[in-house]
């Protein structure tokens, strides 16, 4: 593949530029260029670099005339055109095994934080305020923490759940045969009936945007905590606020959020969403910018896993 160009439309760790050229790829990186520019310039490259600049769809593709492959850094997939790919002969690579880890630790941070109030009392003896009795915790032992979707970072945070002593289980509509010793496969309705935290960890497709809504919120026996790090059109704000509201949600931890296209440096605040203007007034939600798989450890896992996929694909 000597000579044979990689384009990187977004940015990666320098770790998977280095080792596409010791793989003889020449790679390219324009960070300023447009989204016509890269139209005009597609034809020359037989690899594209991606995570979320713009969507690789039929205004994109069927000029790549070269192109082979797209690795997505990250693992979502979905502003890929999959099935335009396939037909173009186009391989698609992610790596959700690169920010595994940093996903399931994050989702176990934040649930410490909400259950332990931690985020508040800091706030709080920061500004000379000592309050004890009004801020006891909760434990996560003995807790049902129910899992949607069991792939690389449900996978990960079961594990890193195992020392909690909590009833962990999981269900995945795609997947069967796969409880260990920290996890049981279950139905929904098990979910239902038992759950005490639910935790979402699916890609976002038409069956799973907003999967949690007010009538899937109304089939839990007892009122839950919720966790998203997916995706966040998973979630149906407006009704997880009016379910907050009503303490049928006891809970939440977002590091992913519906408005995540907004400008949240440039926005003023009579211009929030409704929903999203209330989220952020409560005590009881924990919030963060998409950061679950954002550690300098993913960062490299990322790039090291996507330049193995592609050496073990393309290598002679």
């Amino acid at each position: 593949m000597t000579n044979d160009k990689v384009l990187l439309i977004d940015s990666a760790h320098p770790v998977l530029q280095e080792e596409l050229e010791k793989m003889g790829f020449i790679c390219d990186y324009f960070p300023k260029a447009s989204k016509e520019e890269i139209i005009r310039m597609a034809g020359d490259y037989i690899g594209f670099v991606i995570r979320s600049k713009i969507p690789l769809d039929n205004s994109i593709l069927p000029f790549a005339k070269k192109l082979k492959f797209i690795a997505r850094v990250g693992a979502g997939m979905e502003n890929i055109d999959i099935d335009l790919a396939e037909k173009l002969g186009i391989q698609c690579f992610n790596a959700p095994e690169g920010n595994r880890d940093a996903v399931g630790e994050q989702a176990i941070g934040m649930l410490l934080s909400l259950f332990n109030r931690l985020i508040r009392v800091d706030n709080e003896v920061r500004n000379g305020v000592w309050i004890r009795e009004g801020n006891r915790g909760t434990e996560i032992k003995g807790k049902t923490i129910a899992i949607i979707g069991y792939g690389n970072t449900g996978h990960a945070f079961a594990k890193k759940l195992s020392g909690f002593e909590a009833n962990v289980i999981a269900y995945d509509k795609y997947k069967s045969d796969f409880s260990e010793s920290f996890v049981k496969e279950v139905e929904m309705n098990e979910i239902f009936e038992t759950a005490d935290v639910l935790s979402f960890h699916v890609p976002l497709t038409q069956e799973t945007t907003y999967l949690f809504n007010s009538e899937y919120i109304s089939r839990f026996r007892k009122p839950i905590y919720v966790i998203n790090t997916s995706r966040g059109k998973v979630v149906n704000t407006p009704d997880l606020v009016s379910s907050l509201e009503s303490e049928k949600v006891l809970g939440a931890c977002l590091d992913v959020l519906e408005y995540e296209k907004f400008s949240f440096e440039a926005i003023q605040s009579d211009q929030l969403p409704e929903a999203f203007a209330k989220l952020i007034k409560m005590q009881n939600v924990i919030l963060s910018p998409h950061i679950a798989g954002w550690t300098h450890e993913s960062h490299f896992k990322l790039g090291k896993v996507l330049a193995d996929k592609i050496r073990d694909a393309f290598a002679k």
